[in-house]
């Protein structure tokens, strides 16, 4: 089975074809950073737009690599939640209109089953059952995956998500958008020494987490230094953030009694929180899996992969356009 994947649920447009035979066969992916880089965050409009442009070149770009006619697609997975609901619309018609003048099944993924099912992308991939913890834009999750789409949410933000303590932290010390990698990259020459940031919730019981305190620590301490610590204080915020997942981490693969990790998202292509994590796991005794950094942002191999599973587990869908800007992982039905 040849599964085409579309992942449009914010600002990156993500295409590839997944054969069951051969693995990835295609994928290609657009970046809108610099679009929406001088608002200093996605407009959900000008990401809507700019799918529609980019999509239909980028699939016909991975039907051509993979040496493929409409035809020899066997089914369509797209993103239908959550994300914006613009972009995730965009994609959705575009996949349903494909499925229906090709004749063949098309099926709505989760994108944070997604990005969960990433590693097994890999030539060596987890096996089930294992701790995940997806670190992706607006979401921090703690996941206890028995097995594809069961899946028991144990820990998740109670505020800001990582993802987004970053980039507010980034904007802080002027880092601009997104600002994420550009705060890490400016850690790499602070010192780990000099300041010292809370670990949020990690005094009490529990896999909770909350990150908006540490950039309201951030913003105080650049007031007090007058702007002129902004990589020691990127440094201390990013092991702040390491450490705390870290802990989080620990005690969820206690309390499951697992031995397999699995850490996908965009934030997880942060070289600081894998040293950490690793280190943790290294020091805990199990492995830990991370996928490759061009399947950790958002992209359309993750996708038609989660879709091929399901696809060849018999999942359908009716001919109702679908897409879900809120959908919690947990209420995904199983394989």
């Amino acid at each position: 089975m040849n599964v085409l994947g579309i992942e449009t649920s914010c600002d990156e447009t993500g295409v590839a074809i997944y054969g069951g035979e051969r693995g990835l066969l295609a994928n290609s992916l657009y970046s809108q950073v610099k679009l929406h880089s001088d608002y200093g965050g996605v407009v959900p409009e000008l990401a809507s737009r700019d799918h529609i442009r980019k999509l239909s070149p980028l699939i016909r770009q991975c039907l051509a690599e993979a040496g493929f006619g409409g035809p020899q697609i066997d089914g369509i997975a797209y993103t239908a939640g959550p994300g914006l609901v613009g972009p995730l619309m965009i994609g959705a018609t575009l996949a349903r209109s494909l499925a229906l003048a090709w004749n063949i099944p098309a099926l709505g993924v989760h994108h944070m089953e997604g990005h969960l099912l990433a590693p097994l992308l890999d030539q060596d991939p987890p096996e089930f059952p294992f701790v995940a913890l997806l670190i992706s834009g607006g979401h921090t999750l703690l996941v206890q995956a028995e097995r594809i789409g069961r899946y028991k949410i144990i820990g998740e933000t109670l505020d800001d998500a990582a993802g987004e303590a970053f980039d507010k932290t980034a904007s802080l010390l002027g880092l601009g958008y997104p600002g994420g990698p550009a705060l890490s990259k400016l850690a790499e020459q602070g010192d780990p020494d000099r300041y010292h940031f809370p670990r949020p919730m990690t005094d009490r019981p529990g896999l909770d987490f909350s990150f908006s305190g540490l950039k309201t620590f951030a913003r105080n301490l650049l007031n007090s230094t007058h702007g002129s610590a902004e990589a020691d204080i990127a440094r201390a915020f990013q092991d702040a953030v390491a450490d705390t997942l870290a802990i989080k981490c620990r005690r969820a693969l206690q309390q499951s009694g697992y031995n397999r990790m699995v850490v996908a998202g965009g934030v997880s292509a942060n070289t600081g929180i894998r040293s950490t994590l690793h280190a943790m796991a290294e020091k805990e005794g199990i492995r830990v899996y991370f996928p490759k950094l061009e399947f950790c942002t958002d992209n359309g191999a993750m996708i038609a992969y989660a879709g091929y599973r399901r696809l060849l587990a018999g999942h359908r869908e009716g001919l109702e356009i679908q897409v879900h800007p809120r959908w919690p992982l947990d209420r995904i039905p199983p394989l």
